[in-house]
């Protein structure tokens, strides 16, 4: 399973995920339990979504190559 979540995507799920953790226990409601997604997601780096649409949001986190891109 090769990481496909940057450092900035993770970080911006973490956050959605805390607020609709909060929502959900702000007014008892069990849809906030959906905010375990995003946390799962950005603790261990890879999003199963991603796969069908190549997406890859870790270039942000690679240093720039001396040669050009890659």
């Amino acid at each position: 399973m090769k990481a496909n979540v940057g450092s900035f995507d993770a970080a911006v799920r973490f956050t959605a995920g805390c607020l609709v953790l909060g929502w959900g226990l702000h007014y008892e409601n069990w849809w906030g339990a959906a905010g375990f997604v995003p946390l799962i997601t950005a603790f261990a780096g890879f999003c199963p979504l991603y796969l069908p649409f190549h997406i890859d949001t870790t270039f942000t986190d690679r240093p720039p190559s001396p040669h050009g891109p890659e």
